[in-house]
């Protein structure tokens, strides 16, 4: 994770997420100055034992979208890549598909996770959820196994792959089960049979 420093005085850290009132924009700036140094150090010295860095865009931390991973990726040099997990993207509302497009050259590493977002709890509360994970019919989203949080076969993963392929990503895809509905064997299972068939799909096309 990219971290999230605190403001000056603060404790605890504040997730910049609105430019009002007027201070949240200083805080944030506030954020970036305290850790771009700090990943710049790092990216030095995982560059000079030929490691390569791989953050996790998610909510609560700096880079949480495409746009600041490629700040934080300016900033510190091409150490720094991203770990691709759409399941955050999909509750943030960023198209997963877009944002590895975007990041062409700098997905490290993937997480193959879903979310599916339960709308009728949106229209009432937003995507913003606070609720704990086993409150699930109460939540506005939840982390699902494969294919659940896009029924209808393998046709979002087999666009996500082809996305990170041309991407030049051809790497492991990490199947990160946080499903409460399944057991983690069987959550894993059905992941893999729907990974196959939309691997199988590209193969096709």
């Amino acid at each position: 994770m990219s971290g999230l420093p605190a403001a000056p005085g603060d404790h605890t850290p504040n997730w910049i997420t609105t430019c009002w009132p007027p201070e949240t924009t200083e805080i944030l700036e506030h954020q970036w100055d305290i850790a771009v140094p700090y990943w710049r150090e790092l990216a030095d010295f995982a560059g000079q034992h030929d490691v390569q860095l791989a953050l996790e865009m998610h909510a609560n931390q700096l880079v949480y979208n495409a746009p600041t991973l490629l700040r934080l990726r300016e900033a510190a040099g091409a150490v720094v890549g991203a770990n691709m997990d759409p399941s955050h993207l999909m509750w943030m509302g960023s198209d997963p598909i877009q944002s590895v497009r975007a990041l062409d050259g700098a997905i490290y590493h993937v997480h193959a996770k879903d979310t599916r977002l339960q709308t009728d709890r949106q229209a009432l509360t937003s995507r913003l959820e606070t609720l704990p994970w086993e409150r699930v019919d109460d939540r506005a989203w939840n982390y699902v196994t494969l294919g659940d949080g896009h029924p209808g076969g393998t046709g979002f993963w087999s666009q996500f792959i082809a996305a990170l392929r041309a991407s030049g990503y051809t790497g492991t895809l990490s199947i990160e089960h946080e499903d409460l509905a399944f057991p983690a064997v069987e959550g894993v299972r059905r992941s893999v049979e729907l990974l196959r068939a939309a691997l199988g799909a590209q193969a096709a096309a």
